[in-house]
């Protein structure tokens, strides 16, 4: 069972020198922070912000292929984290047979976002975030702590 999420920001966390991609649930109050690295960051804020590249980067040339062979990305899920990595899958219809691609949850939102594909996440990832640490860090958090990108 999963929940749909939108990107609610992307900012930049001096203290790890990372990216936190912030989804939030589009019909609830639940949040899943992301760290993700500089380049998914860039690539997400470029789709975000339509803003087209003289040459397709790799997430524009993902989309590319997609358009090329005909084929939609139905959803983006992340699926489970193990360890504080999280795993995603990207759903591609092939002619009505829906096929998961296993994907960094970056990447494949970087690439959702280019092809429309809604994201969803498993409503036993959002429960799992809920630990102490991380709810008081998401407590204590202020504007002044990170540079927004977007």
């Amino acid at each position: 069972m999963f929940t749909q999420m939108k990107i609610e920001g992307l900012l930049y966390d001096p203290k790890s020198n990372m990216y936190i991609l912030l989804l939030k649930e589009i019909k609830g109050n639940d949040t899943l922070p992301i760290w993700i690295g500089r380049p998914e960051a860039d690539s997400i804020a470029l789709a975000l912000g339509k803003i087209a590249t003289p040459r397709p980067l790799t997430h524009d040339l993902i989309k590319n292929l997609f358009d090329g062979l005909q084929v939609k990305a139905t959803k983006i899920v992340v699926t489970e984290i193990v360890d504080n990595t999280y795993y995603a899958l990207i759903y591609v219809d092939k002619g009505g047979v829906e096929i998961p691609i296993d994907s960094r949850p970056s990447d494949a939102i970087a690439v959702g976002i280019r092809l429309n594909a809604p994201i969803f996440v498993e409503k036993k990832v959002i429960a799992s975030k809920h630990n102490d640490e991380l709810e008081e860090w998401l407590r204590n958090l202020k504007p002044e702590d990170f540079e927004n990108v977007m």
